[in-house]
């Protein structure tokens, strides 16, 4: 089976705050987000909505992409979620 590696975008029940990370078990890595299993910036405001995900083949293309991500505006991260999830709609069951 070959490894795959995933940048996902949460947001807030609001969309009002985006949260960009990498992670190999997406279903998992979303799990602990909802359940605030990990303390940090999402739990403290409530990141809990999987609305993009991109997925990849090895582990250094990944981490380039959530940096690249991360450093973007926030209006960069809106267009790249508008045009691939208009409605901000809950991705995390539908891999």
């Amino acid at each position: 089976m070959q490894n795959q590696f995933y940048v996902y975008v949460l947001t807030n029940y609001s969309n009002a705050v985006i949260y960009v990370g990498v992670t190999r078990e997406l279903n998992r890595r979303v799990y602990e987000h909802k359940n605030k299993l990990i303390k940090g910036f999402s739990s403290k405001y409530n990141i809990t909505k999987l609305v993009y995900y991109e997925v990849f083949d090895d582990v250094e293309n990944a981490i380039l992409r959530e940096k690249q991500l991360k450093s973007g505006t926030r209006q960069r991260k809106l267009g790249l979620i508008i045009k691939n999830n208009p409605d901000f709609n809950e991705l995390c069951c539908n891999l």
